[in-house]
């Protein structure tokens, strides 16, 4: 009785060691076929599959044990594998190729930057990723001269700087070179137009100049002369170079940084006190109901801003809904939304609405779709938002139009 317990044990216990075996061999990472002899036994695994396959073994094909690993087995593909969902985290560029110039490895920020799919481009030619020739293509020159590159500014259809690296074969030969490009196009991009701003700024007051010279002896002679020229002067000389004076003023607050003076602002206050006695009279005069629907906890809401820049903004804001109205009465609403750790203000208006062909347009500067419009209202008031840390946003259809802003804020205490 007690042999058999025994025995038992023994069976149960070599049932254990069988099924860890397999479960050993069926994580390799490579196919295999052994064949026992004396047992004749065959035991297969495929490289893509878990199931390990034990079968009787044709002893007659069979010599002696044999044991044969799969030599299509890339052990540095399987790394690869893992490395590529680590860099599609890293925000520059990471491309490994083979020996041949093929992509094995490509993250998602380089796919991103050079609009493809990033699924097809791999096992591709680097070429067809870059779009360049080959002689214009760092890692393809590392590739044929084994020097590894360090910090190398590179300026063809894109710029930045790019560092290679080069993973040996054990035999001599290039396994891999691993390329890293630290993409640059953005920054070249806001340079430029930062140089384009502050030349534009420049030119802008030349022109303002001279304007202001005009006025002043046009001001001057609109007395002196006959009822007829005095009328062309006020109506019509005096007005343009004023209008032509505000829309230079109004392109030099995007061109150039403004000096404002912020504050802590409880937005309740402002929006029914200050602003609201500035909008309750223009509404006044324009025939226009106005809303509000805040959210109780703007009463404690603070922010951070210049009240001034703000009152621009909702007065441009005022203006558009009054150029947009329809043939019903005007409706403008002022509403608060607490969302996370931003207070929403919706600007809403039941006017025309904006058509979703020009809405992508509208906060760029000069443009208009006014006759007499300077096509910069919309693009200062952004600015001025994004200056205090916030966004502005739009939404419209045949209903009317609800700009959307955004502010990190406090709450008093």
């Amino acid at each position: 009785m007690v042999d058999k317990h025994k025995r038992d044990l023994e069976i149960e216990k070599l049932k254990n060691e069988n099924a860890l075996l397999k479960e050993l061999l069926s994580e390799l990472p490579f196919s295999f076929t052994y064949v026992n002899k004396q047992h004749s036994k065959l035991v297969a695994k495929k490289v893509n599959s878990k199931q390990i396959l034990i079968q009787k073994a044709n002893t007659n094909s069979h010599t002696r044990d044999e044991f044969i690993i799969s030599t299509t087995y890339d052990q540095f593909a399987e790394t690869e594998l893992f490395l590529s969902s680590i860099f599609d985290f890293v925000p520059h560029h990471i491309v490994f190729v083979d020996g041949d110039g093929l992509i094995t490895l490509c993250n998602l920020q380089t796919a991103k930057d050079l609009g493809v799919d990033r699924d097809k481009i791999i096992g591709k030619h680097i070429r067809e990723l870059l779009q360049l020739p080959d002689e214009q293509i760092e890692l393809l020159e590392t590739l044929r001269t084994g020097i590894e590159m360090k910090d190398k500014e590179v300026l063809d259809v894109n710029y930045g700087l790019i560092n290679t690296r080069i993973l040996w074969n054990t035999d001599g030969s290039i396994k891999r070179v691993l390329g890293t490009f630290y993409f640059l196009n953005v920054i070249k991009e806001a340079e430029k137009q930062a140089l384009a701003g502050r030349i534009a700024a420049g030119i802008a007051h030349e022109i303002r100049n001279p304007l202001t010279t005009v006025r002043g002896y046009l001001q001057l002679l609109k007395d002196k002369t006959n009822i007829e020229v005095s009328q062309l002067f006020s109506d019509i000389l005096i007005p343009e170079i004023d209008r032509a004076n505000k829309i230079i003023s109004d392109f030099l607050s995007i061109a150039k940084p403004s000096v404002s003076t912020k504050q802590m602002i409880n937005l309740h206050q402002f929006l029914k006190e200050y602003l609201g006695k500035f909008l309750e009279s223009e509404a006044l005069l324009y025939n226009t109901k106005l809303d509000y629907t805040l959210d109780p906890l703007t009463r404690k809401v603070m922010i951070k801003g210049d009240r001034e820049e703000l009152l621009q903004v909702f007065m441009n804001l005022f203006i558009n809904a009054i150029q947009a109205r329809s043939d019903q009465p005007l409706i403008i609403t002022i509403q608060t939304i607490v969302v996370d750790h931003h207070i929403q203000i919706l600007f809403r208006d039941n006017g025309k609405g904006i058509p979703p062909s020009l809405l992508p347009h509208i906060f760029d500067p000069f443009f208009s779709t006014k006759d007499d419009g300077t096509g910069l209202g919309l693009s200062v008031s952004k600015k001025i938002i994004e200056s205090h840390g916030g966004s502005m946003k739009v939404t419209s259809d045949e209903t009317g139009s609800i700009f959307i802003i955004s502010f990190p804020f406090s709450l008093a205490t």
